[in-house]
């Protein structure tokens, strides 16, 4: 059986995106990464934000590592409002939003223009 780090490792390489560029993103040295492929008991945050940054559910392999209640969204198009990590979010339910918050917005104007000219 494969330990923590040939798992991230192998979950990384395929994911194109290059440990320099991972490093950037965790604001840790290659050679941290490079170290992380050797050990077998990697922290569970960090394993977690590894899969955030290279969309990848580590949960599949490493099904101890997954904290209660917490839920990794494979269904980009299906998203939860309440889902704090908005990187998973796709444009469709961002321009949604915006439409929504828009409409809101022409209501309350609207409504405004419609008090003023009542006022005068």
């Amino acid at each position: 059986m494969k330990h923590k780090g040939e798992i991230i490792e192998k979950a990384i390489r395929s994911s194109g995106i290059s440990v320099t560029e991972l490093a950037k993103r965790i604001k840790k040295s290659r050679r941290y990464v490079y170290n992380l492929f050797e050990k077998n008991d990697v922290p569970v945050e960090t394993i977690l934000q590894i899969g955030k940054i290279i969309h990848y559910n580590f949960f599949k392999e490493l099904k101890e590592i997954q904290p209660a209640g917490y839920i990794f969204n494979e269904d980009k198009s299906s998203v939860n409002d309440n889902d704090p990590d908005i990187s998973y979010k796709p444009a469709e339910y961002w321009k949604n939003k915006y439409f929504e918050l828009l409409e809101k917005y022409n209501q309350l104007l609207s409504e405004y223009l419609a008090f003023m000219k009542d006022n005068k």
